[in-house]
């Protein structure tokens, strides 16, 4: 599992909603709680396009 720079975390958000995302260590993904949306980070780089995040349910 690659660490993620807590920098590039700071400055990050939802490329939908422009809102900051929270970080899941243990999936691997940033969460955008008000998209309700998880982007995943491959090999320590997060993939920010909305077309590759998961759709999180309630």
């Amino acid at each position: 599992m690659t660490a993620v720079d807590p920098k590039l975390l700071d400055i990050l958000v939802c490329p939908l909603t422009k809102v900051p995302l929270r970080y899941d260590a243990a999936r691997q993904e940033l969460i955008s709680d008000q998209a309700k949306l998880a982007y995943p980070i491959r090999d320590g780089i997060p993939v920010m396009l909305i077309d590759e995040a998961r759709k999180i349910e309630d």
